[in-house]
């Protein structure tokens, strides 16, 4: 691709995203075209000795790219955007670039990239990976704080392991930016269902109106739509949900099961000794 068709197809990117609201299909076209570019130009993964301005256009790009991955609700895309951002957030942070030496400036959109990433990673219950990215970011402890795309996944974790999910539902509104919007979702989707699991054991029925304000749930008909996929019973009449209850099978103790394997168990640590 000619340098002049990437520069064309990268400014009807940018006009195209920056819209209101952007034209989120016309972005998708431009990016799989641009990305066609870059791989030929060698600024994907980029190699040899690029022009700083090639890798600011490139990373500009990419980071489009995992936005526009955000607001089309493609996870996996977002994956690929943000480990092809790797190369510019890491190694080109600090890298001298030929033959004239200079660091490739700071981009304002990656602070709000990693926050998006390590949001993922709690909607993965990926905590431990959580922790490591977080620990690697290009930040100072002190600064986290200071930070507020950072800031709010920090938050939603410790959130999180508190068990204080009305925090993690009022966090929705103090999103630093409206793709934060989509995993916080995600998150009280996860939360819902482990709500739901409580409610099912402790409770045979619950009204509509308590069931809804311990699920979160603003409106009926998304309570009415998530009660009918738990396979839950709706009485509107009565105003009731009565949950479903599993079989008195499902729910036996396999005894001989496990006092054979508590057995084996025992003659094993008997054989150590």
């Amino acid at each position: 691709m000619a340098p002049q068709q990437l520069a064309a197809l990268y400014n009807d990117l940018q006009r195209a995203f920056d819209a209101r609201p952007s034209n989120l299909q016309r972005c998708g076209s431009l990016l799989a075209q641009l990305k066609i570019g870059l791989i030929e130009a060698g600024l994907l993964i980029p190699t040899g000795e690029p022009k700083l301005g090639d890798l600011v256009v490139a990373r500009d790009i990419l980071e489009i790219g995992a936005f526009w991955s955000i607001r089309t609700k493609d996870v996996p895309s977002f994956d690929r955007y943000f480990s092809q951002l790797q190369s510019y957030y890491t190694d080109y942070r600090s890298l001298l670039i030929f033959p004239h030496p200079s660091i490739l400036p700071p981009s304002k959109r990656e602070f709000p990239i990693r926050g998006l990433n390590l949001i993922r990673l709690l909607t993965q219950n990926r905590i431990a990976d959580f922790h490591t990215t977080l620990e690697s970011l290009p930040l100072p402890a002190d600064g986290i704080n200071d930070n507020p795309y950072i800031r709010h996944p920090v938050n939603l974790e410790r959130w999180l392991m508190e068990g204080s999910y009305s925090k993690v539902w009022n966090a929705r509104e103090e999103a630093p930016a409206e793709e934060y919007k989509f995993f916080v979702d995600s998150l009280m989707g996860t939360i819902r269902n482990e709500i739901a699991s409580c409610e099912e054991t402790a409770y045979e029925s619950l009204p509509l109106k308590d069931a809804a304000t311990l699920l979160f749930f603003t409106t009926q008909s998304d309570l009415l739509t998530f009660a009918k996929h738990r396979g839950w019973q709706v009485n509107l009449m009565a105003g009731t949900i009565t949950f479903a209850r599993k079989s008195e099978e499902s729910m036996e103790i396999p005894k001989q099961k496990l006092i054979a394997a508590n057995l084996a168990y025992a003659r094993e640590l008997e054989q150590i000794v």
